[in-house]
């Protein structure tokens, strides 16, 4: 929400908001001269003639009564977007995984080429510290999120599937019905289609004949992608791949962010460009440039020696891709995991595959499972996940208490080692307490 506030504002709105409590985000909103409340009250609407609700408000909220008494528009985020976007060229970045790194890597990768496009991104960019922007360009660069169906109100000129998996299913009856909605968002796409070709869902949605009057560029690892990845290399510092489009070679990709799924990441935005008619290698150069998103594995400092890291991850192929990356970071270190399971649903319907993933951590410390306002599943806290654990790999401890992890954390790390905490929680106020606890283990 605080990005479509910040579009607004950029367009010349006058906008008010309020949150439950007070936070960075709402600060900068501020700076901006957004009037903000924290709580929600009847008089923090009094004054407005359009209110756009999270499609986490509940309907019951004080605030979308008050305004619907006084007779006031009230949207929610996907209608107020599908307003927004009405006039503009729109990119819509959708995928159950790797959304926000791709809608950002698209962002500077146009921008790089000197275009000002708009942008709502899930997470704040790292260049700019912000996660949604008015530019002078018609282009509207959007993360399309499939968890409330706001992907199938966008209508994009060109859309991204990076990847088709069951999520959600607190909103989505089965992968079936998922694969449904991702459908109905590629057939909306006006003249152009990135697909993963490593992905069998997306391939065969982009396969459909109702799609045959639409651009489509596959990508991936395998063989059968138009534009492919090829001979990576990987060091502590650089991921390397070639580009291949239709076999042949269009440049070398180097990022400064880890891992194979941010190589797909990265070429899916280029695909997106390709499309756009740019040239490939000054998108190319454009992602030398990117160093992440908030909350993407996201670097939080070091203490003894010991590097910390902070990533969204909450789905169990989100957590071995992090994963992934961070055992080839840390070399012959260890990776010591914090990890925070999100929402019991998610637990019950993947606790054997969020257990797969995790025994690829050194260490591991599980949570309590955060769940605000749901109905708490047996079997789905964050003991259930740690047993789960416990029988592919011996050091790990369920520990609900937010200080203890930082013992526990300080007590096993070694310099050299990475701590790496996962979830999509309230997660990101633990890296930085696990810093200090590090940097004055250091100073003992």
């Amino acid at each position: 929400m605080s990005a479509i506030a910040r579009v607004l504002v950029g367009n010349g709105y006058q906008i008010t908001g309020s949150d439950a409590k007070d936070s960075k985000r709402l600060l900068a909103l501020q700076q901006l001269g957004v009037k903000v409340f924290v709580g929600h009250f009847p008089e923090n609407v009094s004054n407005a003639q359009v209110v756009i609700s999270s499609t986490a408000i509940p309907d019951e909220n004080i605030e979308l009564v008050t305004a619907r008494a006084k007779g006031l528009m009230v949207l929610n985020r996907a209608q107020a977007l599908s307003v927004m976007l009405a006039d503009q060229k729109v990119i819509a970045i959708a995928g159950t995984h790797g959304k926000t790194t791709t809608t950002s890597m698209t962002t500077i990768a146009l921008q790089h080429l000197g275009l000002d496009p708009s942008f709502i991104i899930g997470s704040e960019l790292n260049e700019t510290g912000s996660n949604g922007h008015f530019g002078e360009s018609d282009l509207f660069i959007v993360e399309a999120d499939e968890s409330d169906r706001t992907f199938l109100s966008l209508n994009p000129e060109i859309g991204i599937i990076t990847n088709i998996e069951a999520d959600h299913l607190d909103r989505w009856e089965s992968l079936n019905e998922i694969k449904r909605g991702f459908f109905e968002f590629a057939r909306a796409c006006k003249t152009g289609l990135v697909v993963c070709a490593d992905d069998a869902a997306a391939i065969e949605i982009a396969s459909a004949k109702e799609l045959s009057n639409v651009s489509v560029i596959s990508y991936g690892f395998g063989a059968n992608a138009k534009l492919r990845i090829t001979n990576q290399k990987i060091n502590t510092n650089f991921w390397q791949a070639d580009l291949l489009l239709d076999g042949e070679t269009i440049g070398q990709l180097v990022l400064q962010v880890p891992g194979n799924h941010n190589l797909l990441n990265a070429t899916a935005a280029i695909a997106a460009g390709i499309l756009l008619g740019h040239p490939p290698e000054k998108l190319i150069e454009g992602l030398k440039k990117f160093t992440g998103t908030r909350r993407r594995f996201e670097y939080r400092g070091i203490g003894n020696g010991v590097k910390v890291f902070d990533d969204y991850a909450h789905h169990p192929t989100e957590v071995r891709a992090t994963l992934t990356a961070a055992k080839t970071v840390a070399q012959e270190g260890s990776v010591i995991v914090v990890f925070q399971p999100f929402r019991y649903y998610r637990v019950n319907a993947f606790l054997t595959e969020f257990a797969d993933a995790l025994q690829l951590a050194d260490k591991v410390i599980v949570l309590e499972t955060y769940a605000p306002g749901e109905q708490a599943i047996p079997g789905s806290g964050g003991a259930a996940v740690a047993a789960a654990i416990t029988a592919r790999n011996s050091q790990v401890v369920f520990e609900p208490s937010f200080l203890k992890v930082v013992d526990s954390v300080c007590e096993w790390a070694t310099p050299g080692d990475i701590v790496l905490t996962l979830g999509a929680g309230d997660m990101a106020m633990l890296a930085p307490e696990i810093v200090t606890g590090l940097q004055r283990k250091n100073n003992e």
